[in-house]
């Protein structure tokens, strides 16, 4: 990217205040969310102010993305690089395609880290970008490597979803049962324990949205899904039988 492009970001809620706190210091950012009246560092703006800008980012959840995608389109210039950052690709990416203006470049990303997981800072953290055919990630990877260290991915959307149903949806899944059992604090652990716990706590705090985004708006997650749940049975029978 050039110095200080000009970039719009839509949406502030957990991971659009994360992604302006490192956003800002870089680039020329203005943002808007009509829940969000103050936010340090960056400037609130109308949303056809922030939506015209020539860079514009998607940080709002799957479910809203259709509707968000209609609201900004009258303010979408020719040419925009139009970004989500949604945990899925498919869908909100057709969602984009469909209703955005014919010549807007879509790209969409999936910051593979949140406000938990990247406590310490972003260095070392991943990052998927997904380009529609004929756009070229090359400004915004090489933005994203030398100055936000992050590890840049390339991939297409099914390839995505695919990895991610196994990547994420089975990962949330399996921490998202642990957390429901409200095991009490162990005296002593293993190490295996340990991690599994870990893996729990990181996604513990993450909103019943984004949750379902994962597992019920990846369109390979329902079979990886239904597989976990048959070998959880079959393992319990075959505990049943001694």
């Amino acid at each position: 990217m050039t110095d200080h492009p000009a970039v719009g970001l839509i949406g502030l809620g957990a991971f659009g205040r994360l992604a302006a706190a490192h956003l800002a210091p870089h680039l020329d950012l203005v943002a808007h969310d009509p829940a969000v009246t103050a936010l340090d560092g960056v400037r609130l703006v109308p949303l056809a102010e922030a939506a015209a800008r020539p860079v514009v980012i998607l940080a709002v959840p799957v479910q809203s993305m259709a509707g968000v995608c209609r609201g900004v389109a009258p303010h979408i210039q020719p040419g925009a690089l139009v970004m989500d950052v949604a945990s899925v690709k498919l869908e909100p990416m057709a969602a984009m395609r469909e209703a955005l203006p014919e010549g807007t470049r879509i790209l969409g990303t999936h910051p593979l880290f949140g406000p938990q997981s990247a406590a310490d800072g972003l260095e070392g953290q991943s990052i998927v970008l997904c380009p529609e055919p004929g756009v070229d990630p090359g400004c915004v990877a090489h933005f994203l490597r030398d100055d936000l260290r992050l590890d840049v991915h390339l991939s297409d959307a099914d390839t995505h979803d695919r990895t991610m149903a196994s990547v994420q949806a089975l990962t949330h899944l399996v921490s998202k049962v642990i957390t429901d059992l409200d095991l009490p604090t162990a005296p002593y652990t293993t190490r295996s324990y340990d991690l599994l716990t870990q893996a729990a706590e990181l996604v513990a705090g993450d909103s019943d949205a984004l949750f379902r985004a994962i597992e019920r708006h990846n369109p390979h997650a329902a079979d990886l899904r239904a597989r976990f749940f048959q070998a959880a049975r079959a393992l319990d029978a075959r505990l049943e039988q001694g």
